[in-house]
């Protein structure tokens, strides 16, 4: 089954389509690389999907664990290198916000559970992934 159509726009923008949804983004190259910047790049998309897949795995865990994380955010941050132009880094800096006080070892299953998402796992081994967690 096809998940999504990706069309291109003309001067540097695509549009994609998730096909069992209707979700829609649209993609600009940056301003560093003859695009508009006008909105996520493919690069920050890849960047961005390494934070909603680690909170995805991460909010399965504690619907076993009787808590919840909502408003939890992460600030990523997408380290570009060139010859060739490439993701040389990602940094997440994860901030969540629980239901109840976690004690330590409620705190390395979550983390353990974010690091072992399928992008994660899926990343070149070459980009660097700085995760960093705080709770509140």
């Amino acid at each position: 089954m096809t998940t999504a159509k990706t069309t291109y726009l003309g001067e540097l923008r695509t549009s994609s389509i998730h096909l069992q949804s209707s979700s829609k983004i649209i993609s600009d190259a940056p301003l560093d690389n003859q695009g508009k910047g006008q909105a996520f790049s493919p690069t920050d998309c890849c960047a961005t999907s390494l934070a909603m897949c680690m909170f995805t795995i991460m909010g399965i865990h504690v619907q076993k664990h009787d808590f919840d994380i909502i408003d939890s955010f992460a600030e990523v941050t997408k380290t570009m290198a060139s010859d060739p132009r490439r993701i040389s880094k990602i940094d997440v800096k994860m901030t969540v916000k629980t239901s109840r006080s976690l004690n330590e070892n409620e705190k390395k299953a979550l983390e353990n559970a974010a690091f072992h998402c399928p992008v994660a796992k899926s990343l070149h081994p070459d980009i660097t992934q700085a995760i960093t967690f705080s709770y509140q």
